[in-house]
């Protein structure tokens, strides 16, 4: 899961220093673009599950954006882990 803590360390890293340009650092700064993206490559995941397209590259658009979108509300990865493994049964 190397891939998943570096987009986690991009994000937050790009929260302390901003990079002029970047796309990382539009989505953090800019919540409504953040939420219509989740939004957006949710919907493209579903279509391509449907059409059986693209799901891969599709799913990791939504992991993404799902980070950034995280990070720019301030929602840690980490607390979402720990609400995960409490609902083990």
């Amino acid at each position: 899961m190397n891939v998943f803590d570096n987009l986690i360390k991009l994000a937050r890293e790009r929260k302390s220093n901003p990079k002029e340009g970047s796309y990382t650092n539009e989505l953090l700064s800019n919540k409504s673009l953040s939420k219509a993206k989740v939004l957006e490559e949710i919907n493209e995941l579903i279509d391509a599950v449907d059409k059986d397209t693209n799901k891969i590259h599709e799913a990791a658009d939504v992991f993404y954006h799902l980070i950034m979108y995280l990070e720019a509300n301030n929602i840690k990865v980490e607390d979402v882990m720990v609400e995960l493994d409490k609902r083990k049964k």
